[in-house]
């Protein structure tokens, strides 16, 4: 029987509890890895995350951090090491999305949106270099709305426009460590922050299709096994890349 690709592997998923997350987290510890199942405030979510985990014989723990908050980011580190002993693999998927036109734009929505989805994916970075001491793997959900115009998402995309320049930069910097840094950009995806629970119309999404290659909107399961390909060695060379997960969005 062949070892699994992630076998021995320690991962943290941030926002973990449902969609694009629960679906990384879960192809993880089907992979072989150990999984910190990280969630801000839904813990019947994560917890049940952690019990289809184990069930399917893997192993994973549930904790929960505001990662707009340092405090909560500094506890859930110490949480994964408490849990599991060590670090390879950082996902960087917490983040919020609030469809806001320019006249809805204050400076708290910005600073919220600023808060979680860049000064919280950089500071994660930081406690995560500090602990891969063999090399690692950190993988930043950025977004491919950071190279498009979409109307009513100017703060949103100004944050993973923010997350595309820092990976690379940090991948420059964690390099001689190696630690490999990568963005995964999503397309239009099925989750809870791209329906209509956010604003989304029937119309909006009949226009994603039509300006996607593949002709769908995309599954977490589908952003979730390029995830997997960057967390393991098969993508050992590569670092500092911008990872389209679209299916061809807007090519």
């Amino acid at each position: 029987m062949s070892k699994l690709p992630l076998a021995g592997k320690v991962a943290l998923v941030t926002g973990a509890s449902r969609g694009i997350g629960a679906a990384i987290a879960t192809r993880f510890a089907r992979d072989g890895a150990r999984v910190v199942v990280n969630y801000a405030s839904s813990a019947a979510e994560a917890e049940k995350v952690v019990a289809g985990i184990v069930a399917a014989g893997g192993q994973a723990v549930a904790v929960k951090a505001n990662v707009g908050n340092p405090a909560d980011i500094a506890t859930m580190f110490d949480a994964t090491i408490a849990a599991f002993g060590r670090l390879d693999i950082l996902v960087n998927n917490a983040a919020i999305m609030q469809r806001l036109f320019l006249p809805d734009v204050t400076a708290e929505t910005i600073d919220a949106h600023f808060n979680v989805n860049v000064r919280g994916y950089l500071l994660c970075c930081k406690r995560a270099a500090e602990l891969m001491t063999d090399g690692g793997s950190i993988i930043n959900v950025g977004s491919a709305i950071s190279r498009m115009a979409y109307p009513g998402a100017v703060v949103y995309t100004a944050t993973k426009g923010a997350v595309d320049l820092m990976t690379r930069v940090l991948a420059a910097e964690l390099g001689p460590k190696g630690i490999r840094v990568n963005v995964l950009a999503p397309g239009s995806t099925r989750t809870d922050m791209n329906s209509e629970k956010s604003g989304k119309t029937k119309e909006e999404e009949v226009q994603e299709i039509a300006a996607t290659a593949l002709r769908r909107i995309g599954e977490a399961d589908d952003i979730a096994d390029a995830a997997a390909l960057l967390a393991g060695d098969d993508a050992r060379w590569i670092t500092g890349a911008w990872l389209d997960a679209s299916g061809g969005i807007r090519l």
